[in-house]
């Protein structure tokens, strides 16, 4: 018997089953049909794992050093089986919290895969859904008035490098490593391919990034870029930028694996026990009925307006699907906008130059807002504030004063065009950089919020006092 609802959501992972939690805010009867786990992506194969395991890199890494805070260990022994079981048990918590926050919404959860049909005798629109059951029972017929396609992204690998699981690997693969290799080759220095250089480097793994642009994270601010280069490889990670990976040249023997890469005209050969495979992630939208709909897809992405609606007004997408900012808190809010807009609710389209970003590195990477390059390319004329964290005594105290925060601002208006920051703790730090920009604030008003001393934040005011060349401690 088919099922009605007001929202039928494809994927539960941050985006889906958060818009499914404000639908039924709303009043909305709302499903979830979800292939694997509720959580998706980010609880069990991205953010939440990654960094359970770059904490304990972190622990790790600080514990050798432990004398320097005056505290001597005996022999210090990483069991990594035992970082594997604290990740796993962290991400079921979680997915247990996400089982608790549908049933408490009484959101139905359809554990299968779920595809858009044509217009049938159940609907005169596409949209109505089919779901092929994972415990084999008959097909479920679900009629929507509205559908949201959450299905996410999954690793991008590069034609002739394909995932084997043994030699070459991509981020889920390597997250279920029971053993860490000696040496590890990472193809992509972009977001995901630092932190696991990071994280790999800090449990003493030999580590070689190999990126096809001329500097890592291309993405952020060129001086973080900078600067993340020069701390990595004072941590002995190798970086190669420039360099156009040959995936014809791999070869495979005993237990490693060489590549060669094109650097400057001429071919270099690397070597490792495991090759990672960093280079982007690619949309979910194979196998959901998208040709059954007037949908359109772009470059692998659906495309949507500025409320997520697709060509099928009745039909929305959000989070990594329609590309953009990948990230976990966008497709949150996303799910949210798009709810409230098939409900009604008028919401204001979203602002991606508010969003902050984060790198979980060691150390840590954050940003809003423009970059120098971009602002200059804008056209904006501009003023710097630059403050190091080696001038902050938090910092100091921690014991992790490498990096900065710069903030970038326009000249002629004074305005906060950008916030980027390098160093301990700052994807904790950057929501105030976040809340400046959604309140077009100016570095004199930042400057004069009074920081707590001693604390890492004290380098946000004082990035903003330089801004008008009035920093105090530089």
């Amino acid at each position: 018997m088919a099922q009605e609802y007001d929202l039928v959501i494809l994927g539960g992972g941050t985006g889906g089953y958060v818009a499914a939690i404000r639908a039924s805010q709303l009043g909305l009867k709302t499903a979830i049909v979800e292939k694997g786990k509720l959580g998706g992506t980010c609880l069990h194969k991205g953010c939440i794992p990654s960094k359970a395991l770059l904490r304990s890199a972190e622990v790790y890494s600080t514990t050798k050093r432990s004398e320097e805070f005056g505290i001597v260990v005996g022999d210090i022994k990483l069991n990594f089986q035992r970082v594997q079981e604290r990740k796993s048990k962290i991400v079921e918590q979680l997915h247990r919290g996400v089982q608790h926050l549908m049933k408490q919404g009484k959101i139905d959860v359809y554990e299968g895969i779920g595809r858009i049909l044509g217009p049938s005798i159940f609907s005169p629109m596409p949209g109505t859904i089919s779901v092929e059951m994972n415990n084999g029972n008959e097909n479920e017929m679900l009629i929507p008035k509205n559908v949201i396609i959450a299905t996410g992204s999954r690793p991008r690998s590069l034609p002739g490098l394909d995932i084997d699981g043994q030699y070459i690997l991509s981020s889920d693969e390597a997250l279920e490593l029971q053993k860490l290799p000696k040496s590890i080759i990472i193809v992509g220095g972009g977001v995901i391919g630092i932190e696991w250089a990071s994280m790999l480097n800090d449990f003493g793994v030999d580590v070689t990034v190999i990126e096809y642009a001329d500097r890592i994270v291309p993405t952020e601010d060129h001086e973080i870029s900078k600067e993340i280069a020069r701390i990595m490889k004072k941590k002995g990670v190798k970086i190669v930028t420039s360099a156009k990976v040959l995936p014809e040249t791999i070869v495979k023997a005993d237990e490693e694996v060489s590549i060669s890469a094109e650097i400057k005209g001429e071919q270099q050969i690397f070597t490792g026990e495991k090759i990672l495979v960093s280079v982007g992630r690619m949309a979910n939208t194979e196998n959901i009925g998208l040709q059954n709909t007037d949908i359109q897809v772009e470059k692998g992405f659906i495309q949507v307006n500025d409320y997520f609606q697709t060509k099928e007004s009745h039909i929305y997408a959000i989070g990594d699907v329609i590309g953009g900012l990948q990230l976990a808190h966008v497709a949150s809010h996303e799910g949210i906008i798009a709810v409230e807009h098939l409900a009604g609710e008028n919401p204001s389209p979203i602002d991606y130059t508010l969003i902050s970003k984060c790198i979980y590195s060691n150390p840590e990477m954050a940003s809003v807002g423009l970059t120098e390059n971009e602002a200059k390319e804008k056209g904006y004329n501009l003023k710097i504030g630059k403050f190091s964290f080696k001038a902050i005594g938090k910092a100091l105290v921690y014991g992790e004063s490498d990096g900065f925060v710069k903030i970038v601002a326009d000249k002629d208006t004074n305005d906060i065009l950008g916030v980027h920051m390098i160093g301990p703790h700052v994807t904790d730090m950057i929501s105030e950089a976040g809340l400046a920009r959604v309140l077009d604030a100016t570095p004199w008003e930042v400057a004069h919020t009074i920081h707590p001393h001693p604390s890492l934040s004290e380098a946000i005011g004082e990035a903003a006092l330089a801004a008008d060349g009035k920093a105090i401690h530089s």
